[in-house]
Parts: C-alpha cells; structure tokens; sequence
C-alpha cells in the first residue's frame, strides 16, 4: 500500500512539474525581435557574404526601427551543405563570418544600445564532418562520443517509407546505418526513444548514458555562449529530438528539465522554440515563446500562403486582395493557443522567416496591402519577429536556384526569402563591395527595388509605418506582448478582420480590411464613450457606436487602429 502511495504521489509531481512554468525574464514584456539571416544581412570584407563587423555596423538602424532583440541564424562552424544548419563545432563561429572575438564584440556593442542577443542552436543534429560524428564511426563502442548518434543494424520491416527514409546507408565499422534528420549529411543526435523496442538494440531509453551525455554537452553549449553574454537561443526543431514520441512526452518532460536548469542559472535569458505547437512547447515543454508559422498542422498558412508554380502549395489566403479567404481555421487554432499559454510564454507570429515567402509576393506585391498585413503581425499579442528586410517590403524571389541547401527535399525555394538586405541605391544594394557576380545569393533586380536609403525620409513609407506600429506599441500596455486580446468580428463573414487589445481601462479595436473590396462587420457594444483613429493606412474605417451593437465600415485595403474612450 505504502509503495502505491509513493508511486501516485510522484505521477502527480511529475504532473505538477510538466504543466507549470518558470517565471519569465522581465524583459520580454518588452521584447521585439529582428532576426537577421548572417550571410544576406551586411558584408564588411567584400567577400560577398554578410558577417559579423556587418551586423555591428548597422545595430543603430537596429534600434531606430524599434526592435530591441536580434535573433541571428546560425554562425558557427559548418559545412553549409544546409545554410548552416549543418554544425561541425558548436564552441566557434565559421571564419566566413569572424571569430569568437567578433560575436562578443557584438554581443557587447548591441547590449550598449539596449540591444539583446539570441543565437540559433541546432540541438537535433549535426553535420556528419563534425568530430563528434567522425569518432562515433569507430567500432569500439565505448569511446566518448560513440553513442551520441543512433546506429541501427538494419531497416525494420514495419516501419513506414518515411521513417525508413531516415535510415542512411553507411560503410562505417560502427553500424549498417546511422538516423538522420533532414539531409543524410545531419546525422541525429542521441536523445533516446520515448518507446524503445526491445529488438531493437540501438533504441535506447532516454535515460541511457549516450543520451544523457548528448543533454549534457547541449547544457555546456549554452553556458559556453551564455557566460559570454548571450542572452539565449532560439532552438531549431525543438520538438524533433526524442525518437518514437508520438505524443511529444519525452520531449517535453526533456525540455522542461533543461528549462529548469536554465533557469536556474541564467533566470534573465530566454528560450525560443521551434516548434509550432504554443501548447506543447510552452504550457508543456517551458519555453518562453514559439512560433505559429508555416509549418505543422498548426500554422498561419491560411492567411498568408498565396505562392503559385511550385514554390509554396497554391493556396487561396485571407491576406489578398480578392477576399475569398476565411478565418475560422485560423483563429479556432490560434484562440486554443492563446488560451493555453497565456500568462506562460508568447505564441508569436513571425512576419516570415528564412524558411518560407515573406508578405511580398505574389500578388500581395502594393505598399497598402504590406501595410495591412504588417498591422497585423505588430498589433498581435506575444512577442513580434521582424525578419530582416520586411520592414521594407522586400520581394520574396521565385525561381531561385538551391544555394547552400536552400531547396529543400520538399522541393520548396527557400533562397527567395534568403536575399540580400536593400540598404541604398549604389551597387548590390549597399550590401557588398563585391563584383555582383560573386554575391552568395542573388539579389532582387528590380531597379525600383525598396531600399532603406529611400525610405528613411519619406514619411508614409513600409519603413516609417512599422516605427510607427513599434512606437505605439511600446507605448501601451494594451498593445503590447501582454495585452489581452478578443475576436471582435464573426469567422462566418471574415471581412473585415476586427479585434480587440485590451489593459486594465486601456482599449484598441483593430479594423483590418485585405480585400479590394468596401466590408462592414457588426460586433456586441464596447460600450464606449468614443472611437479615435490613431492609426491608418487609408481613409479611416468607419465607427459607428450603437446601444447594443457596434458597427465598423472599412474601406478597400485598409488598416484602421480605434483607440476606445
């Protein structure tokens, strides 16, 4: 009997400790991010690739724009067989960037001018050059990275075709094959299987030497890079590294250990995940923020995928002009989301990233229907990610060829949001010295392309819209990272898109129109004294306060933020 009872209470700790979530750091009410792609961002050395003393280089238009994080895609060392995500050694930046010197300096510039730091860890592979990878080859199973990577002596026959498509062929003394995890040249790491098969002898349990020893050397990576003034990591497919976890558990209960310990010791750093799921990787896993995005079930597809001719499936979206799009997928998976993490971390929306199209593409191509979209992704709760270049409008590029892994085995042209930044109107954009034939990644060659320099001064430009958003939003609590946030509209007739924001007596009602077309939408009363238009990107919807009901009319294309009195 008493054995029951101890077993019973530790199921319920266990409970208790996988849905609670530490404190988050208290910068990240006000965060928001700038991530940077290194190798399209600035070029210092005009070897036609951005690096480091770039990046330095440009910090203040960082912080002129507002955002006060910068999330950097991966800089260490690497074969580039996948644009970096490919690591051979975790503890150095890859010279095409810099050194080591170079990212502290970094590091330290940008804290100088209220400036965060997260780096990208690649926690679920390797390249199959790294050291690591190399001595696990070895025959003697005992060496010190020998069971960091799984070996399995043949393909299961019950397995499906996808799974045995991880099962990479190889002539190494250690094994008939080895798992990967994207490419065959990213072997993955060992974090064990939720659910070993006995017969099969490479599954090992989570709680097995190899595995443990990958979690460890995962813990020394980060306090490497923490302890010289990081201040976190955005980690790359973080629901990817428990093997034979269905249901994310062994997953989750490893991040949330690794949480515990991170916390513990850098209770100020953050912890960003990849992994399209704000439930499982926050109220589950302790992250502080994940993204709903572009890939899983749960993402924002419905709203911004409008990609035709094989660069993204062709999909009929809600941010276009026609207005055939719908809401109710979207906002069904994100009210889920919100509900579940609210007050535990931020389900952010990114305004696109290095792995999918930005908002201009397509036909969603006109500075007014950037404007609404961009008034969507800086008026959301959580915390926002500005991918480099968007603040602009830059052009997600078709028909580019695959560089550095940028096409991926789904066949997808990652290259075309990989382009790089437009800063003026002298040769490649301000971004290199360099002859435009040895850039690493074409550019956009549009002579009328956007640029940083024609926007600066112009004061109903992309650029000067979003300091605008950014400033407003930093101004109040009701817009910002915490504020509440209510469906104002009805997904049955979803256009216009409305929204309330909401702190304490603080109220914004957002009115966003995509379509060409004049909509109205009636909403249970807010019950207001007034309606006023601080924010437009055209002529002012129109808001109409009523007994019971209120009513707003917007026209085409158009974005209208009502602060309520």
């Amino acid at each position: 009997m008493k054995t029951k009872y101890i077993l019973l209470t530790l199921l319920i700790m266990n409970s208790m400790y996988i849905t609670s979530s530490p404190a988050m750091p208290s910068w990240l009410k006000q965060a928001v991010f700038y991530q940077i792609y290194p190798p399209s961002f600035q070029d210092s050395n005009g070897d036609g690739i951005g690096d480091i003393r770039g990046i330095i280089s440009r910090l203040d238009y960082i912080r002129s724009l507002g955002a006060n994080t910068i999330w950097l895609n991966p800089l260490f060392s690497s074969e580039f067989k996948d644009g970096g995500y490919d690591v051979t050694d975790f503890y150095s930046v890859d010279k095409r960037y810099g050194t080591n010197s170079d990212l502290v300096e970094l590091v330290n510039e940008a804290h100088k001018r209220g400036i965060r730091v997260c780096l990208d860890l690649v926690a679920g592979h390797t390249s199959d050059k790294n050291p690591w990878f190399i001595q696990s080859q070895q025959a003697d199973a005992n060496l010190r990275y020998s069971d960091y990577y799984i070996w399995p002596a043949f393909i299961p026959d019950d397995i499906s075709e996808w799974a045995a498509g991880k099962y990479i062929p190889s002539d190494a003394p250690r094994g008939n094959y080895y798992i990967k995890n994207f490419y065959a040249c990213q072997p993955a790491l060992n974090y064990g299987y939720a659910n070993p098969d006995p017969n099969h002898p490479w599954e090992q349990p989570m709680d097995a030497p190899g595995p443990q020893a990958v979690r460890r050397e995962m813990k020394n990576i980060i306090a490497f890079w923490m302890d010289k003034g990081v201040d976190g990591f955005r980690v790359d497919m973080a629901m990817s590294l428990v093997k034979n976890d269905p249901d994310k558990k062994g997953t989750m209960q490893l991040w949330h250990d690794m949480k515990g310990w991170f916390a513990e010791r850098y209770p100020e750093g953050v912890l960003i995940a990849e992994w399209f799921n704000p439930t499982e990787a926050i109220a589950g896993g302790g992250f502080h923020i994940d993204f709903i995005a572009h890939a899983e079930k749960d993402n924002y597809t419905s709203l911004f995928f409008n990609r035709e001719g094989g660069e993204f499936e062709p999909l009929v979206c809600y941010f276009d002009r026609e207005g055939k799009g719908e809401l109710r997928t979207f906002m069904e998976m994100y009210s889920r989301h919100y509900e579940a993490v609210k007050g535990k971390g931020y389900a952010s929306l990114p305004t696109s990233n290095h792995d999918f199209q930005r908002p201009n593409c397509y036909t969603r191509n006109t500075l007014p229907q950037l404007k609404v979209a961009m008034t969507f992704f800086l008026t959301m709760p959580g915390a926002p990610f500005i991918y480099y270049g968007d603040e602009i409008g830059m052009k997600f590029l078709t028909g580019l060829p695959d560089v550095e892994g940028s096409r991926g085995e789904d066949g997808k042209n990652r290259a075309g949001t990989r382009t790089p930044m437009q800063w003026d109107g002298s040769p490649n954009a301000g971004f290199s010295t360099a002859d435009t034939s040895r850039l690493y990644i074409a550019q956009d060659p549009d002579p009328q392309r956007p640029t940083v320099a024609a926007q600066e001064n112009d004061p109903d430009s992309m650029l000067n819209y979003v300091r605008q958003l950014l400033k407003m939003r930093s101004g109040s609590a009701a817009l910002g990272n915490d504020g509440d946030w209510k469906l104002l509209s009805d997904v049955n007739r979803p256009y216009p898109l409305v929204y309330l924001r909401s702190a304490g007596d603080e109220r914004y009602c957002i009115v966003l129109n995509p379509s060409d077309k004049r909509v109205t939408a009636e909403f249970p009363s807010l019950e207001s004294a007034g309606a006023n238009c601080r924010v437009t990107t055209a002529a002012p919807a129109k808001y109409s306060r009523g007994k019971k009901t209120d009513k707003v009319t917007a026209p085409p294309v158009s974005a209208t933020i009502f602060k309520m009195e």
